[in-house]
């Protein structure tokens, strides 16, 4: 009888921690920012599964480092502004980048220094028809 309790319990732990390990656990973030497309955001779980985001760049408004206070602490992150369709100064949502793995301010500051660089030159280039 405990050898059984024991067993269903050994079992259910196994099974969470699989699951924990395909849909929560993201061992690698990355972000691939093209100018003329849009930003791909790729999220890599401890299973091997992957996860993709793709923001059309028409869409985006800006990239921004927000700030927010956690605990005693104040945590930077990376978020995408995006631009809402029915008010052009506006901005629809806000959607946050390196979820989870928080990358140190000086890191986020070199990741946003290169996407306002891309986003620059979507701007001053032409647009064509």
């Amino acid at each position: 009888q405990n050898s059984m309790v024991l067993s269903a319990a050994i079992f259910i732990t196994l099974i969470g921690l699989i699951i924990y390990l395909h849909f929560v656990k993201i061992d690698q973030e990355s972000l691939l920012v093209i100018g003329s497309l849009g930003i791909q955001v790729t999220s890599s779980y401890a299973s091997g599964k992957e996860s993709t985001t793709f923001i059309e760049m028409g869409q985006v408004k800006d990239v921004v480092i927000n700030e927010a206070i956690h605990m005693q602490k104040v945590i930077y992150y990376l978020c995408v502004l995006l631009q809402d369709p029915r008010d052009p100064q506006g901005v629809s949502e806000v959607v946050p980048l390196f979820q989870s793995s928080k990358p140190r301010l000086d890191c986020l500051i070199e990741v946003y220094k290169s996407c306002q660089e891309i986003l620059e030159q979507r701007k001053t280039a032409p647009q064509s028809s």
